[in-house]
């Protein structure tokens, strides 16, 4: 620890937190404001894992895992997650904090093995809890969806999360803080939603005895599937046990297709985001009947008037096999820029993150503001709409001002003059 920096921050312990291998005596701290975020010290990790997973597939198969423009529009939907942490403690400590200290019945020993282990197997039931309801809730559905929007399947895909599902999880890990220190969840927390990125992943096949056990690559491809077999299956998320007990586990078997079985066919962050809960905004005033209005929102996203509560499996469109992903034709120095001018996004959300605690208020907002608008105009580009050039001839010109008055600032000091290029 004194080597490698506080305990549980270290290179060695940031790698194994990502598989869920760091052991209690490693990982037990006294108070929350003692445990790291390994999330946010893991983000070197993904971006090595992502090159190494694009190094394999391309000794594997002789081609890349995934395209540029699916890439960035998952990386940007996991910077759009991540920014009202940026501004605001997370809703899902806040709230367990609270209950645990109005309500709780008994503490446990922040320091036994035996609360460490007990919490694993809490946040991972609860977990499950609440992604089954995320798939049969129709109002929880159009936060989820986010993440299963990528018609590719790889570590980027992983990163694709919603902005707004956190803020309903929070509800289903209430019932651990009756007992279970705010610090043990803390780490589990973090260490749940770590283990399943490198899940994300087609170059790992099987993995033997472990897959009765463990959520693994072959699993969650299963869930990731448009196919009908696919559908609703395999909640798990560091543990599969749970849908081997309640009956919702599937192995893989025929060549899994990605997606929603009603594809959005786009890469814009913002509209990924809003787009389905507009659409069960329209579809709750357009439906009549006040219960059938409930049912909207409360029911499967399958289901309508008449139809059972997860909706009826016929009419899940068929798999052909030939489905073709949304990928409009652009020129390629258009998808060199759109890289190039993410990788300069990358760069600021990183400082931001890094520099937050010493910036005003202002400051911090008007680098999220031009973090969204950069994120809608990459969007926009990839897809080649008519109106997309406008926007980024406007973005650039306010990063350009911004950043002469001082505003945006690169980790990189030598790059100053290069960004202004």
């Amino acid at each position: 620890a004194e080597a490698g920096g506080p305990r549980g921050t270290a290179p060695g312990q940031q790698l194994r937190a990502l598989f869920y291998a760091l052991p209690p005596g490693e990982s037990s701290f006294r108070t929350v404001e003692e445990v790291p975020d390994y999330v946010e010290k893991s983000i070197p990790f993904f971006i090595t894992f992502i090159g190494l997973e694009f190094a394999v597939s391309w000794i594997q198969k002789r081609k890349l895992p995934g395209r540029i423009n699916d890439g960035i529009s998952s990386l940007s939907l996991g910077i759009l997650s991540r920014l009202p942490d940026v501004l605001f403690r997370s809703i899902e400590l806040i709230s367990y904090i609270y209950v645990w200290n109005n309500y709780r019945l008994f503490e446990l020993p922040w320091d036994s093995p035996w609360t460490w282990y007990l919490t694993l197997l809490g946040v991972d039931f609860a977990y499950y809890c609440f992604h089954r309801m995320s798939h049969e809730v129709n109002i929880l559905w159009a936060a989820h969806q986010v993440h299963h929007s990528s018609e590719d399947y790889n570590l980027f895909t992983a990163l694709r999360q919603s902005v707004v599902q956190k803020y309903t999880s929070w509800m289903f890990n209430l019932p651990m803080a009756l007992f279970i220190p705010p610090s043990v969840f803390a780490v589990h927390l973090q260490f749940n939603l770590l283990y399943q990125f490198w899940i994300h992943t087609e170059v790992i096949t099987k993995l033997g005895p472990l897959e009765w056990v463990l959520n693994t690559p072959s699993h969650h491809r299963v869930h990731h599937g448009r196919n009908p077999y696919c559908i609703d299956k395999n909640y798990g998320g560091t543990l599969i046990i749970w849908d081997r007990i309640f009956g919702t586990f599937e192995a893989e078997d025929a060549k899994v297709v990605y997606g929603l079985t009603h594809p959005v066919n786009s890469f814009d962050p913002i509209m990924l985001q809003l787009r389905p809960l507009a659409h069960i905004w329209n579809t709750f005033w357009a439906t009549p009947g006040f219960c059938n209005k409930l049912s909207v929102i409360f029911k499967g996203p399958g289901w309508g008037p008449g139809k059972p509560r997860l909706g009826l499996p016929e009419e899940i469109p068929v798999i052909t096999g030939n489905e073709v992903p949304f990928n409009p034709r652009v020129p390629a120095y258009l998808n060199c820029y759109a890289l190039v001018h993410f990788a300069v996004i990358l760069d600021l959300y990183t400082e931001l993150l890094a520099s937050m605690t010493m910036l005003s208020q202002g400051t911090v907002l008007l680098r999220i503001g031009f973090i969204i608008l950069s994120l809608a105009s990459f969007g926009l580009l990839m897809e080649n709409k008519s109106k997309a050039g406008i926007l980024e001839i406007i973005r650039c010109l306010v990063f350009i001002g911004v950043y002469k008055l001082g505003y945006f600032r690169s980790q990189f000091s030598f790059l100053g003059y290069a960004y202004e290029v």
